[in-house]
Formats: structure tokens, C-alpha cells, sequence
């Protein structure tokens, strides 16, 4: 059914989408804050919230592939887990009942269990979406529904910061926020069972959900290169997660309200620039646009440690946001684009099991170069790695074009 050009799990997708948004605007984006102005965790803590859950994706993504490849619908098994992380907002309201020594490790702890049941509705919310999107709808659809989130992401965060500006330091603020964001997680369930799914029955769809693994995707030339260049990007990129959080709480002193402004900053950007990163990929190719990405990508850090101004820093995150929604809807259209359909779930399970532990290696190796060389040295070498990384995908971009022209060439003399 097509309604204004818009198919309807598209138009439930953005729904679904908004609302998750949200709820992870309400608790996830301030978990450092509330970690360090009310729980008092240390740098190393502070490391731990963006490297935690990594490592539990990392232990969850392959039993969680084997349980969503078994099942004929998935849209189920998806809602179920996304409400159970969700109720986990519930638990951290009452982090701040136990005494005051062990509120940090129980906070870290709790953000790790969340991410078991987050760990299999993300792999199957990517499996299910590119099941029901066309191929060439996506671009489209997954530019105009980055944007849209955008705009509400931008919208509450505008709203916690201003409601909020005056209470970094209470605790209520953050039990309110996180109640708030399990309401909204039950949104999210309706939406998703709002989607209508197609049951997979096909007897080669049968027989593939019984193989634990088929190593034959790291035989296809354009998975392979993908792989490496974007675990390269991102082992550069979340590096540094950890460190911006320390910066802006620690060096900037910024409160509740200009961690809030800094975030929409950021959102406005992207907001207008989907479209353009979009326009361009169709344009050229998405390696080759992502190459340019990584380059804008890596001045952010160099960038943020000139001054601790929070107005600088503001304009910091706005310049950075115009590539950060390049990242967000490129990086998963060459995941979907270098991914056989045929072995779509198995190349998607593989990345994030990849993704995983690059993820959890990069804020501890952040947090260990600011312990050993100081705030802005680490700042430095993040920018080099980055600019390191858009290297490697202008060599995939090279790699790819000489590898097509030789193919055409073979076929045409055959």
C-alpha cells in the first residue's frame, strides 16, 4: 500500500523511529553527566559507559543472530527485547538507594544488562528494515527518516536542556528523565508491532537459518574491503567518545543545559545536510563520499581542544554534525550495499560482532592516552588515526574502480 509515494512499514519505521529517539534522548545521551556530577565516577568509569556495552553486544550478537535466524517472523521477538532494555530505565531510578561507594559500578552494570536484549532488537531491527525497504527506495527513505529523527532528537533534547537548566546536580531530574524514557519505550513497541512482516518460508531461507555461520561472505571482494575500512573508521571515531564526555563535564564545565545545546547544535546540522550527503553518494559513489566524511570527521577532536568557550564548542559540534549524519546514513547503506542478499544476516551479524569489539577496545585505549599523554595530545593522535582511516576508504574507492574495469574488460573479451 502507497500512500503519497511512502509504503506503510515506511511511514510506521519513522513513527517507530521518533519515538525511539526520544527515549534515548531522555536517559542514554546523559548517562555521562549523571554519572559524573551525581554518582562521582572516575575517567575510567566514564570509559566504561561508551565500552560497556560493546562487550556485551560482542557476547549476545551471535546467539542472537542463531535466534533471530530460526524464527519465520521476527517483528515479535524484536519488540519483546526492545521492551525489557527499555524497563531497564526503571532499575537505574533506584541506583542512587545503595550506598554511595558501589552507585558507579551498579550504574555501569545495569547499562551492561541493558544491552543484551538492546544488542538482538538492533540486529533485528537492521535484518527486518532491509527485508522491507526496495533497494532503490533506500537511499531515499533512509535520508528523509535520518532527517525526520533528526528533527525530533533536536526538538526534546532542546527541551530536557531548557526545562532542566538549572538541575545538573539533582537526582530527581535524572529519575524523571529515565521514567520518562521507559514510557516512551513503550511506544516503540507499539510501533514496531504496527509493521507488517512477511514471513519467511522459502526452503533456501529455511536451510540457511540452520547454518551457525557461512564463512563464504568473507569470499565477496566488496564485504571484505568493507569490512576493513569501517572497522578502521570506527575504531578511530569512538576512540574518543569517552574523552569528549571528560572534556565537555571536566575541562568545560558544562552543565546539564549546554550538553543539551551542544546536541542540538549538532542535530540542526544534520537535519539539513541528509539530504546533500545523499545527493552526493547517488552522485559519485558511497566510498567515495565516505572518504570525505572520514576527512571532516577527523578534525573534530583537534578541533574541540582549542578553547573550553561553551559557545566555541557549540559551533564545534554544529560543524561536526554535517558529517556525522554523512556517517549515519552512509556507513549503513555500504553495509547493506557490500552485503550479498542472499547472506544479508550473516554479513550484518559478522559487523556487529567486529563492530562489537572494536568498540570496546577504542574507549579504553582512549581513556589509557589521556591518563598517559594528557587531554589534548590524545586529542591529537584521535585526529591523525581519523584522518588515517578516510585513507583506507579512498584505497577501497581505488580498489573497487580498477576492480570493475576489469571485470567489464574480461567480460568483453570473453
Amino acid at each position: 500500500m502507497v500512500d503519497n509515494m511512502r509504503t506503510y512499514n515506511e511511514k510506521i519505521s519513522i513513527y517507530h523511529g521518533m519515538v525511539s529517539v526520544i527515549a534515548v534522548n531522555l536517559a542514554s545521551n546523559y548517562f555521562p553527566i549523571y554519572a559524573i556530577s551525581v554518582l562521582g565516577a572516575s575517567n575510567y568509569q566514564v570509559g566504561l559507559i561508551s565500552s560497556l556495552p560493546p562487550l556485551v553486544t560482542l557476547i549476545v550478537t551471535i546467539p542472537a543472530a542463531i535466534l533471530l535466524n530460526r524464527l519465520e517472523q521476527q517483528k515479535k521477538m524484536i519488540a519483546l527485547t526492545v521492551f525489557l532494555a527499555r524497563a531497564m530505565f526503571l532499575l537505574l531510578i533506584g541506583v542512587v538507594l545503595i550506598p554511595p561507594s558501589f552507585q558507579a559500578w551498579v550504574f555501569l552494570i545495569m547499562i551492561g544488562l541493558m544491552n543484551i536484549p538492546g544488542t538482538i532488537s538492533t540486529i533485528g531491527w537492521q535484518t527486518l528494515i532491509s527485508g522491507m525497504i526496495d533497494e532503490e527506495r533506500r537511499g531515499a527513505f533512509f535520508s528523509d527518516r535520518n532527517r525526520l529523527l533528526t528533527i525530533v532528537g533536536m526538538i526534546s533534547m532542546l527541551v530536557i536542556g531548557i526545562v532542566m537548566k538549572n538541575q545538573t546536580n539533582h537526582v530527581g531530574t535524572y529519575q524523571l528523565l529515565f521514567l520518562c524514557a521507559f514510557l516512551f519505550g513503550l511506544l516503540e513497541v507499539f510501533f514496531l508491532m504496527k509493521h507488517r512482516e512477511t514471513p519467511v518460508k522459502s526452503k533456501s531461507n529455511t536451510e540457511q537459518k540452520k547454518t551457525f555461520m557461512d564463512w563464504s561472505i568473507f569470499k565477496d571482494y566488496g564485504y571484505k574491503w568493507f569490512l576493513f575500512a569501517a572497522l578502521c573508521f570506527n575504531f578511530s571515531w569512538q576512540m574518543v567518545w569517552g574523552l569528549f564526555n571528560i572534556y565537555n563535564i571536566k575541562y568545560a564545565h558544562a552543565t546539564l543545559l549546554w550538553i543539551s545545546i551542544f546536541s542540538v547544535g549538532n542535530q540542526l546540522v544534520q537535519i539539513f545536510t541528509f539530504p546533500l550527503w545523499k545527493k552526493w553518494a547517488d552522485k559519485k559513489s558511497n566510498t567515495l563520499i565516505f572518504f570525505w566524511i572520514a576527512v571532516g570527521m577527523a578534525i573534530a577532536p583537534a578541533l574541540t581542544v582549542i578553547s573550553t568557550n561553551p559557545f566555541y564548542l557549540t559551533l564545534v559540534q554544529m560543524s561536526s554534525g554535517f558529517f556525522v549524519s554523512g556517517t549515519t546514513l552512509i556507513l549503513f547503506n555500504l553495509l547493506l550495499e557490500q552485503s550479498p542478499p542472499e547472506k544479508r544476516t550473516y554479513c550484518i551479524t559478522t559487523y556487529n560482532v567486529l563492530l562489537s569489539i572494536v568498540a570496546f577496545i577504542a574507549p579504553q585505549i582512549g581513556v589509557w592516552l589521556l591518563q598517559e599523554t594528557g587531554i589534548h595530545l590524545s586529542m591529537y593522535i584521535s585526529t591523525t588515526l581519523r584522518f588515517s582511516s578516510a585513507i583506507v576508504f579512498l584505497i577501497m574507492y581505488l580498489k573497487f574502480k580498477k576492480h570493475k574495469n576489469t571485470v567489464y574488460t574480461n567480460s568483453v573479451s570473453s
